[in-house]
């Protein structure tokens, strides 16, 4: 199946932003709807993604192999947890403030308060909330549920690589 050059940006994107979900392919991909980025993907990449378990996309390896980016998280233990996540400049940022894996999680009014405190950027709570998400998604992020959903990292900060995707 040969692909377009568009296709091939978008599966570059699959692979980069894996595990995925629509929204954040609609977002990266300026469309107006989820159901139009399910409807690319089975038109044009449906030999190069599938849905995991939880329903998140994921390339497969003939796709990564096919593409010249990194793949998104990158693990060098035995136990999957990531040593190499490739994020948006945000979520780089959220890493670098949120509470680490023995300190008491936050909320995401706290790790906003953060952000504007140690960066000078004002992204709104559901911005955030979407960012604590993704990163929860890669393995890098835990959630604990107390009267709102609080958040710290699963791994070590200094364990962890961060590289800020375009």
């Amino acid at each position: 199946m040969t692909l377009s050059e568009e296709a091939q940006d978008r599966l570059a994107d699959v692979v980069e932003l894996q595990p995925t979900k629509n929204s954040e392919l609609q977002e990266r991909w300026d469309m107006d709807s989820g159901s139009e980025v399910h409807q690319f993907l089975e038109n044009e990449l449906s030999d190069y993604y599938f849905r995991d378990d939880n329903s998140l996309i994921r390339a497969t390896a003939e796709a990564a192999d096919l593409v010249d980016v990194e793949p998104g998280i990158e693990s060098d233990s035995d136990d999957g947890t990531p040593s190499k996540i490739r994020v948006p400049e945000l979520q780089a940022r959220i890493v670098a403030v949120l509470a680490g894996p023995e300190e008491k999680s936050e909320s995401v009014v706290s790790v906003l308060h953060k952000l504007r405190d140690e960066y000078g950027v004002d992204p709104d709570s559901e911005t955030v909330r979407s960012g604590l998400q993704s990163l929860r998604r890669k393995g890098v992020v835990e959630v604990e549920y107390r009267t709102v959903p609080t958040f710290r990292l699963a791994v070590e900060r200094d364990e962890l690589e961060v590289s800020i995707s375009d």
